[in-house]
């Protein structure tokens, strides 16, 4: 089994001036750290507007910033909102490859709709739409990432013409492609369309086997492709804080683990939000008792690492860890991650290369057969050549002082007027 670990950059109030430089800063430092250490993964979410839970709205910066600090960890965006209105396809492909070119092929492509009304209506998303706004916008946007050129779509939530998307990414196809999950069935569908499972739903080990089980059987019966590959992998997201004392480690992490719980419930289930007004931590501290949550990974080192190995005998391939919550502090986390890295990771890391190997032997003929029923692309054969505005305007007789005025336009109408001719500058 792999590990990963997750960011939301939480940041409760109260805001003092310099605390989401800090932040950030700290979050870079900590990625650096699960680097060296051997943490496999970094997963970094996008969203918008959610106060106190997330202040991640670009996490393509952020992930650049890491790949220039790291040399192994996967980068994963766990996840890219899908639905056009949050990102055109095509810009989503560009920054998936261009962050793949610069992290040396070590891009993870998770994908999403989002549900929070927050967000949605931010952005002008339709709710009851974005699961299909979502597939189509995945769809697609996988074909711009090996196709030359891609020959233009005409959908229900975008259109484009022929384009050659460029740059395109180190790993091909594309980067692995994830979706997020939050209950059985988005499991199923993360199977059938050959996608990486991120399970962001808080269950015990004797559920996820639950979860497991149906992801793998959909996936060998029901998969067919989505993007140009295929992705079989599940992923379960967990708290984290790793102390000798066990109740050190409770008291260092589990009252931010609650609060990552109780903030996505303010956004998504229960919450009335004013912008830049509603304090959710103070919500949050005067609230009733949080209800009982699996410890997963918090706790000492022998009772992580047990927690930990059933994940591992019931399937689960990643387990990623959320030790960025709440107020949680920085020397707090990066002491856990070492403790983890050197009292519970290597027991993993030396049973994952078999493991692999014999997962890797059972899937391959369900692989083969999911892969058989990717359809081919459909290269255009004829690409129409495009003119540029000026020769455009020549080839159609337009008078060139019916561009913008010189004020406007500046050295660039005297360029055009030389390039077309007959044309005037006046």
């Amino acid at each position: 089994m792999k590990f990963g670990i997750f960011y939301e950059h939480q940041i409760p109030r109260p805001w003092a001036p310099g605390d989401e430089h800090r932040l950030f800063k700290e979050a870079l430092d900590q990625v650096e750290l699960a680097d060296r250490l051997g943490i496999d993964y970094a997963w970094e979410v996008e969203h918008h507007f959610l106060e106190e839970y997330s202040h991640s709205s670009a996490p393509e910066v952020f992930l650049a910033a890491c790949s220039q600090r790291t040399k192994q960890i996967r980068l994963g965006h766990g996840i890219t909102l899908m639905p056009p209105g949050y990102n055109h396809p095509a810009r989503v492909a560009e920054r998936i490859a261009t962050l793949d070119l610069v992290s040396d092929g070590r891009v993870e492509w998770g994908t999403g709709e989002s549900s929070s009304r927050m967000e949605m209506e931010g952005y002008g998303v339709d709710y009851m739409e974005k699961r299909e706004a979502w597939e189509e916008a995945v769809r697609e946007c996988a074909k711009m990432m090996c196709m030359e050129p891609y020959p233009g779509f005409e959908g229900k939530y975008f259109s484009m013409p022929v384009r050659n998307v460029v740059p395109k990414p180190v790993q091909t196809p594309h980067p692995p492609l994830w979706v997020a999950c939050s209950n059985r069935d988005t499991i199923k569908l993360a199977a059938r369309l050959g996608m990486g499972a991120l399970t962001f739903a808080f269950i015990d080990p004797a559920e996820a086997k639950f979860w497991v089980d149906e992801y793998y059987e959909t996936f060998k019966k029901e998969c067919t492709p989505i993007g140009r590959a295929v992705n079989p992998n599940i992923a379960m997201v967990t708290g984290f804080m790793c102390h000798e004392d066990s109740e050190r480690a409770v008291a260092q992490g589990l009252e931010g683990f609650k609060f990552f719980g109780f903030a996505l419930a303010h956004y998504y289930i229960t919450g009335t939000h004013v912008p830049a007004r509603t304090n959710i931590w103070e919500a949050f501290q005067s609230a009733p008792p949080f209800p009982a949550v699996p410890y997963g990974g918090i706790g000492n080192p022998d009772e992580v690492r047990a927690t930990l190995a059933t994940f591992e005998e019931v399937g689960v391939d990643q387990t990623i860890f959320i030790q960025q919550g709440g107020n949680n502090r920085h020397e707090d986390i990066c002491s856990s991650l070492e403790l983890f890295a050197a009292r519970v990771l290597p027991d993993f890391k030396a049973r994952h290369e078999a493991r692999a190997r014999r997962k890797a032997e059972e899937l391959a003929p369900y692989i083969e057969r999911a892969m058989a029923r990717i359809p081919p692309l459909d290269q255009p054969t004829q690409v129409e050549p495009i003119e540029s505005y000026p020769v455009l305007m020549s080839r159609l007789g337009v008078d060139i002082t019916q561009l913008p005025k010189r004020r406007h336009m500046g050295p660039a109408l005297d360029q055009i007027a030389r390039s077309v001719p007959g044309a005037s500058a006046n």
